[in-house]
C-alpha cells in the first residue's frame, strides 16, 4: 500500500504555490462549519473540528474567519446557507482513477462544473462505486521535516506510534493509520516532538497505475484547475 498519494502533494503544492489566500480560507471554512454542524462547536469535544482547525491555522487563516466558520455551523450565524460534503468519482487522462471531495451548498452547480473541468480536459466522472473500490479509507497524518533532520529517525518515530505505512513526499512525510486510531496517533507523534503539518481522513489507492509523460501533463493541468475550484477540498488518486 505505500507509494505515492496525491493528498500529500496537493497539500504540499498548495502551501506554496497558491497565491490567492482567499479562496483557500473560504475552502477551510466550508470545512470547518461542516465538522462544527455534525460535531458540536467546542473543537476539545469534537476531534474533527479541531483537525480542521489546525489545518487552517497552519495556512494562517484569521481566528475570526475561523470563529465565523464555526458559528455557520453551529447555527450561531444563521445566513441560510447549508454546506455538504460530496465525494464525486472521475477517471483522469490515462484512466487515472480519482476522488474528488468538495464542500458545496449547490450540489447541481458544483457536479456541473466539475463535469465542464473533465470532460475538457481528457477526463470523465462516473457513477457512485465506480472507482471508489479502488481505495481505502485510512487516517493520513502529514508531518513536515527540516533540512537537516533525519528520515530514518522520523520513520521509526511514526511506526513506534502506530503508523500502519509511511513514505515521504518533497519534505513530508505522510503517515498512514487505521480511521479509529488517527487522533491516538497523531498526539502520540505531537508528543514525540513532531510538527503536524495536517491530519483527516483520506482514501489511499490499493493498487496503482503509470502513465505516459503526455498523459501525465494532462493530468496535472486537470489537477490543477479542478484544485482552483472553489468547492474542491481534496483529490485522491491512484497515480
Amino acid at each position: 500500500m505505500s507509494g505515492h498519494s496525491h493528498w500529500a502533494g496537493i497539500k504540499h503544492r498548495k502551501g506554496i504555490n497558491d497565491a490567492k489566500r482567499a479562496k483557500i480560507f473560504t475552502k477551510h471554512g466550508k470545512i470547518i462549519t461542516i465538522a462544527a454542524r455534525e460535531g458540536g462547536g467546542d473543537p476539545e469535544t469534537n476531534f474533527k473540528l479541531r483537525l480542521e482547525i489546525d489545518r487552517a491555522r497552519f495556512e494562517n487563516m484569521p481566528k475570526e474567519n475561523i470563529d465565523r466558520a464555526i458559528k455557520r455551523g453551529t447555527g450561531d450565524l444563521k445566513d441560510g446557507v447549508e454546506i455538504k460534503e460530496i465525494v464525486y468519482e472521475a477517471y483522469g487522462p490515462g484512466q487515472v482513477a480519482m476522488l474528488i471531495k468538495t464542500a458545496t451548498d449547490s450540489k447541481n452547480r458544483t457536479l456541473g462544473e466539475i463535469k465542464t473541468i473533465l470532460t475538457k480536459n481528457g477526463g470523465k466522472g462516473v457513477p457512485a462505486g465506480s472507482v471508489s473500490f479502488l481505495f481505502k479509507l485510512m487516517g493520513g497524518i502529514s508531518v513536515s521535516s527540516e533540512e537537516n533532520e533525519d528520515q530514518y529517525e522520523m520513520e521509526m518515530k511514526a511506526i513506534e506510534a502506530g503508523a500502519e505505512d509511511t513514505n515521504y513526499v518533497d519534505s513530508v512525510l505522510a503517515v498512514y493509520v487505521k480511521p479509529e486510531e488517527l487522533q491516538r496517533v497523531k498526539e502520540n507523534l505531537e508528543s514525540r516532538g513532531l510538527k503536524i503539518e495536517s491530519a483527516d481522513l483520506v482514501y489511499v489507492p490499493l493498487q496503482k497505475v503509470s502513465i505516459s509523460e503526455e498523459e501525465k501533463n494532462s493530468y496535472e493541468k486537470l489537477l490543477e484547475l479542478l484544485d482552483d475550484q472553489d468547492d474542491v477540498q481534496e483529490i485522491y488518486d491512484n497515480l
